[in-house]
């Protein structure tokens, strides 16, 4: 058997192999594996828009930020409509991570959970004001995108879900819930709108969450027996007494 122990001067490790020629070394950070790009870029995007607005975004600043060749995006997004279309979509899947905390803290009761998705729509606007301006602007995003229709549609159920479920649990016709949830809509996205634009809830922006939230339970309160059908089934109540009397003081009856 021939002896292994390493001659004088030489290492006992094996020698390094040398690297193939041809393949210059991957620089750390210079390029981003599949899927890396696409989130880096609305990452950046993200923070841009809260920043400078939709004016101030461009492909190229994103792709500056993102460390990437200010062609690489157009792979894909086209252009930066294609990435404020993508951006909203993923701003209405945050509304909706946004909604599900508010709801898991709410009372499990149907109205509590209508005023927690309210309270929530309005609290994701305060926090996310470019994202939100976003979401509802047709000539920034493209509306027919399939992404974007599935996002705000999963956001705007969620709302309809809860009006139904108000109206069940008060014993309320089905007929008109599209109508309520149109409404409860129109109520909380301007009291988000006004928040924000310094209009209502007041300047100071530390105050402005509360301010709303208040608004939103009071809000609530007015709403509440339209949403429920009782202002409704009210009406059908009293014309049925109007018919009734009507009847006994004809001069028929006389």
């Amino acid at each position: 058997m021939r002896n292994s122990t390493p001659r004088p001067g030489k290492s006992g490790r094996p020698a390094k192999r040398a690297a193939p020629r041809g393949r210059p070394p991957r620089k750390a950070g210079s390029s981003y594996h599949h899927g890396d790009l696409r989130h880096a870029m609305l990452v950046a995007a993200g923070a841009l828009i809260e920043e400078e607005g939709v004016d101030g975004l461009s492909l190229r600043e994103c792709a500056r930020r993102a460390g990437v060749s200010h062609g690489a995006p157009a792979h894909h997004f086209g252009d930066v409509r294609g990435l404020l279309t993508a951006l909203a979509a993923q701003s209405f899947e945050m509304l909706v991570t946004y909604m599900d905390r508010y709801e898991a803290a709410a009372a499990p009761d149907a109205f509590a959970q209508l005023i927690a998705n309210g309270q929530a729509y309005v609290a994701f606007a305060l926090a996310h004001p470019g994202r939100f301006r976003l979401m509802f602007r047709s000539e920034w995003v493209d509306r027919d995108d399939a992404a974007l229709r599935t996002a705000g549609g999963a956001a705007y159920g969620r709302l309809q879900r809860h009006i139904a479920a108000v109206g069940a649990a008060a014993g309320a016709d089905a007929p008109g819930q599209d109508a309520k949830a149109a409404f409860a809509w129109a109520i909380v996205h301007g009291l988000a709108s006004l928040a924000l634009d310094s209009q209502l809830c007041g300047p100071d922006a530390a105050h402005r969450a509360p301010q709303a939230a208040r608004l939103m339970q009071a809000f609530s309160t007015f709403m509440r027996p339209g949403i429920e059908g009782r202002a409704a089934m009210g009406s059908k109540l009293v014309d049925a007494r109007t018919r009734r009397t009507s009847r006994t003081t004809s001069p028929r009856n006389n």
